[in-house]
């Protein structure tokens, strides 16, 4: 009887990532099909692509050679998808500045379309600022009820107002917590 080694066989992994990236790069949803910038998803893909063809390899046995491949690709497929993620959940480090669409934004605030408010609000309860124009994105710091700011600007066709602090967007609250400070309530 011949022995295995359960040892994986190096160059048939390097085959299987090779051919799972190279399978998975024109799908739109493959490793370059991400929509936010970064090389999270890339990594991710490598890192799934070998870690999916040792467990494809040590599951095959003898004949581990299609098993590895296997491995590879749904390793590859599901790594590319979790660092996808990862870029989009990672804005640029806080100190950071950057522009766009006319505002200057911390570095972990995402960007979006704005419309221009310039105005002094005031927050009517404790609310948290968000990272991005979502309920579900990072809370990045929270205003006290009664606390002042700058609302930089308007969400273009949402409810979300950019916080600003010296000028610098700092992150977003919906208007339904806020008003204008001039006001006793905001109009609807």
């Amino acid at each position: 009887m011949r022995k295995f080694s359960k040892t994986p066989n190096l160059s048939i992994l390097s085959v299987a990532a090779a051919l799972s990236l190279a399978a998975a790069a024109p799908a739109s949803a493959g490793v370059v099909g991400c929509a936010a910038p970064g090389g999270k998803q890339e990594a991710g893909a490598i890192i799934g692509a070998l870690v999916g063809g040792i467990i494809g390899n040590q599951v095959g046995g003898r004949n581990a050679g299609g098993e590895t491949v296997v491995g590879a690709a749904a390793g590859a497929a599901a790594g590319s998808a979790i660092g996808c993620e990862m870029q989009k959940d990672r804005p640029r480090a806080r100190s950071a500045v950057y522009s766009h669409d006319g505002q200057r934004l911390r570095g972990d605030v995402l960007a979006a379309n704005y419309v221009r408010i310039g105005e002094t609000f005031v927050a009517e309860t404790r609310v948290n600022v968000r990272a991005a124009p979502t309920a579900a994105s990072t809370r990045v710091d929270r205003l006290r009820a009664g606390e002042r700011f700058q609302a930089l600007a308007r969400v273009r066709g949402t409810e979300w107002i950019l916080v600003g602090r010296n000028g610098v967007g700092v992150g977003y609250v919906r208007d339904n917590y806020v008003r204008p400070a001039g006001r006793r309530y905001a109009e609807y």
